[in-house]
């Protein structure tokens, strides 16, 4: 049946056009809005400023706004009616992947204003940096996936948005010069760091699919048809 997808030894619903517009509604723009906004303003600070930056201030401006971002995106798993919808009949990760989607095309718009507020003259290279954004981001919604796996708590986003920018601010001072991440444009380890990037994003990536499906309450055991049994004794 169209609008259908089998689960198992059921069928459930698929993404439809009542699904988007439900799910779309339910989408934290305002956090994901106040994110870009900071990010563009940072990179585009200079602009404001009449003050030309150099390679190394454009790389970091261009890091910065790609965590200003993230931390919006860790709102976007944010559900305040999670309790309610928990039964329903379309899987969490339908929803949740549905969620990503959405926002997929506005973060792509995002990054390519970001990168022209840079000067061409002093621009690092899009693919690497590009690559760092997009592992930064990943990270906020695998914690993010993680926050709504583990936990019952509906709007897990601040705490979340926290410990991504606390782990973005210690990552630089607590990890080796041999394991770093954030080097300037023409060090020796340029290539190696954003290896490491890519290992990042995979990583990250991982742990979104394994967080993605419903999870099990504390003493509570599923029914075929997503709604809570009382447990066994």
């Amino acid at each position: 049946m169209k609008g259908w997808i089998a689960e198992g030894d059921r069928r459930v619903p698929g993404v439809n056009g009542v699904l988007v517009s439900a799910v779309a509604r339910t989408v934290p723009w305002r956090a994901l809005g106040a994110g870009a906004a900071v990010g563009l303003l940072i990179v585009g600070l200079p602009r404001l400023l009449s003050t030309p930056p150099d390679p190394w201030m454009a790389l970091n401006l261009l890091r910065a706004s790609a965590l200003a971002f993230a931390l919006g995106l860790a709102f976007l798993l944010d559900d305040p009616a999670r309790h309610i919808t928990t039964p329903v009949t379309t899987p969490r990760w339908i929803r949740t992947g549905l969620r990503a989607a959405l926002v997929a095309p506005v973060a792509a718009l995002w990054w390519t204003a970001a990168l022209a507020l840079v000067p061409r003259e002093v621009r690092p290279p899009t693919g690497a940096v590009t690559l760092e954004a997009a592992a930064t981001a990943a990270l906020a919604l695998a914690a993010a996936a993680t926050a709504v796996r583990l936990t019952d708590e509906p709007e897990p986003g601040p705490s979340v948005a926290a410990g991504v920018l606390t782990t973005a601010v210690l990552a630089p001072l607590l990890l080796p010069g041999r394991w770093a991440l954030f080097v300037p444009v023409g060090d020796p380890r340029w290539d190696a760091a954003h290896d490491r990037w890519a290992v990042v994003l995979v990583g990250a990536v991982l742990v979104w699919g394994v967080c993605g499906p419903e999870p099990l309450r504390r003493g509570l055991l599923r029914s075929p048809s997503g709604t809570s049994d009382p447990p066994r004794t």
